[in-house]
């Protein structure tokens, strides 16, 4: 079973002109070849230059919503990468502060380093009336999500034709690999819009389906099950952090000194408490150490 996916409809605004731009950036991204280039931002700052747009449908490219606090970014095809950047985090700098971004659009007219952010980002970092603005941006490693991975089967998805969405990884995503109960490990192929495919039979499931992010961190989700259109949360995190709660203040009870008795006596019972029997100790939740590799270097382009 094959499946076929058009660009979501995007809506660029520059300095208050809004054009329909999915048309016109196929069709440059034709004359231009493609992303035979192609590579996610990495953690170096790079300069570059920012626009925005409203998200001209209920997803973007990536399969994904808007986030709920509506900052995300497109990106052009070298840096949207085949959808390898999908879910990765920007923290983009410009003339009136920073902001970090979520990946979840592709921007099919937009150069390397041109970076299409949503209104509210873009007015985060300049006023909305400058339309196009320089920035220097880098990729955020390991950046915290709202939560630990989520996984949803695609419409369509069967016994015979596998695809699921992953959300809340942060890091980009290398493979995936799934296996069924008693089965071997079968690897997924992804999709430009950001679904992971394995086009032959691959049972009823349940699923244990193994992630690996583009740092070498790696996850596995047990129990997932064949239900399209269904977002399942899972307990795990590919990227390695948890969110730590704010240190609490917690008030430390006096020590106080028993007076010293009359007299020596061994009939006494009071006794001064010791300093380890009155100290209270913070427990806070702290996440597994994290390996900050170094990303990817781009490829060359010579």
């Amino acid at each position: 079973m094959t499946a076929h996916r058009l660009l979501a409809p995007r809506w660029l605004a520059t300095g208050g002109a809004v054009v329909l731009a999915g048309v016109v950036g196929i069709a440059l991204l034709l004359q231009n070849g493609g992303s035979a280039c192609a590579a996610p931002p990495t953690s170096s700052a790079r300069k570059g230059k920012a626009t925005y747009y409203d998200l001209g449908g209920n997803k973007g490219n990536c399969s994904f919503k808007a986030p709920a606090d509506d900052l995300y970014v497109a990106l052009g095809p070298t840096e949207y990468s085949g959808a390898l950047s999908c879910g990765s985090y920007i923290d983009v700098t410009g003339p009136k502060g920073k902001v970090r971004v979520k990946v979840i659009d592709s921007c099919p007219e937009c150069t390397a380093g041109w970076l299409d952010l949503s209104r509210t980002a873009f007015k985060k970092i300049a006023n909305e009336i400058d339309g196009i603005v320089p920035i220097t941006y880098k990729a955020v490693p390991n950046a915290l999500t709202p939560g630990p991975l989520s996984i949803t089967f695609d419409e369509g998805s069967s016994q015979y034709w596998w695809a699921v969405l992953i959300d809340n990884h942060a890091n980009p995503i290398k493979s995936v690999q799934a296996k069924g109960p008693g089965g071997s490990w079968m690897t997924a192929s992804h999709a430009d819009w950001n679904v992971w495919i394995i086009d032959r039979y691959s049972g009823k499931g349940p699923f244990s389906i193994r992630m690996t992010d583009i740092y070498g961190h790696t996850a596995t989700a047990t129990n997932i099950k064949l239900l399209p259109n269904k977002r399942q949360a899972t307990s795990v995190r590919l990227n390695g952090k948890v969110p730590v709660a704010p240190a609490r203040n917690v008030a430390r009870p006096a020590t106080k000194k028993a007076p010293p008795p009359a007299s020596p006596s061994p009939s006494a019972s009071s006794v001064a408490p010791t300093p380890e029997s009155t100290q209270v100790h913070d427990q806070l939740p702290l996440g597994p150490p994290v390996d900050l590799a170094a990303a990817p270097a781009k490829k060359s382009c010579g």
